[in-house]
């Protein structure tokens, strides 16, 4: 008969509110290092116990002390989740240190032009964090926050240039053979004047991760050559980004023409729930990777 601190009680969301750590890192820690032991309900949903909630607060704890997170679940697994947490040694650190302190450092390494430190921190997140994890928590955050500080003089056109490049080259990286496999396959394209695509491209490696075949239009693709590409490839899906509502605005008759051919969504700020409906697409309303992670 199972222990009290071992008998499964909760889904990972109450998990996650009783050791403050995100679903998402904690699905990581699962997957990656084995942190975490759920057992399935009836309904075949995971549920976790006490004990799981305990290896997670020494996880904290080792992390907080500098262990790496593979380190640290290391310490974790060979300690059998057994005793009480180590000492912190600092107040206020959590599980979010890590990653935090990642993002602050790939942040000051773009803005000064240094790709190989930045390339070095893109490396070690990749490592030590699960690729959604990566992507979600510090990838597309940057790009709101870089956006924004141009938009307001805070960061010069040249960093976000610079930043963008380095950003595009390690997605590029990650989509190699996206397009292979035996999956559903999806067009995924930006229409006419929208040239930011690095959300949708990190939307089509999480995607291509679930098992789809990408293939890749990119930026201010015409209208009449998406649909050239739909008759040729015969997709189960296209996804189209639009960072404001003028991109799409003037497309409303051939964007309902190609979603009667073939489903389309559409993604990104520039999209309302009005708008896709008026047309018959889909919206994709979440972030990227999330809504990657539900069509898969």
């Amino acid at each position: 008969m199972a222990r009290a601190d071992e008998r499964p009680t909760w889904r990972i969301g109450e998990l996650s509110r009783r050791v403050g750590v995100s679903d998402h890192l904690l699905r990581a820690w699962e997957t990656r290092y084995g942190l975490l032991h759920p057992s399935r309900s009836s309904g075949g949903y995971r549920l976790y116990s006490q004990a799981d909630a305990d290896r997670i607060r020494r996880m904290q704890a080792h992390l907080a002390a500098g262990l790496s997170a593979a380190e640290a679940a290391e310490a974790v697994l060979a300690e059998g989740g057994l005793g009480p947490a180590p000492a912190v040694p600092r107040a206020g650190a959590d599980v979010g240190v890590e990653v935090t302190e990642l993002a602050r450092s790939l942040r000051e390494a773009l803005d000064v032009f240094d790709e190989a430190t930045a390339q070095a921190v893109f490396d070690r997140l990749l490592s030590e964090l699960s690729l959604t994890t990566v992507l979600r928590d510090v990838v597309l955050p940057y790009l709101g926050e870089l956006g924004d500080r141009w938009q307001s003089g805070r960061a010069s056109l040249a960093q976000e240039h610079f930043a963008s490049f380095v950003i595009r080259g390690r997605l590029a990286g990650l989509a190699r053979g996206w397009g292979g496999g035996r999956g559903p396959r999806a067009v995924l394209a930006c229409p006419p004047l929208e040239l930011h695509d690095l959300a949708l491209m990190a939307f089509g490696v999480v995607l291509n991760r679930q098992g789809w075949r990408i293939d890749y239009l990119g930026t201010s693709t015409p209208l009449d050559q998406i649909a050239a590409a739909v008759e040729q490839t015969s997709p189960d899906l296209v996804v189209l980004a639009a960072s404001t509502p003028d991109v799409l605005e003037p497309l409303r008759e051939e964007l309902a023409a190609l979603a009667a051919r073939v489903p389309v969504a559409l993604a990104g700020p520039g999209v309302s729930t009005a708008f896709a409906e008026a047309v018959g697409a889909r919206h994709l309303a979440g972030d990227p990777v999330t809504e990657a992670e539900q069509l898969g």
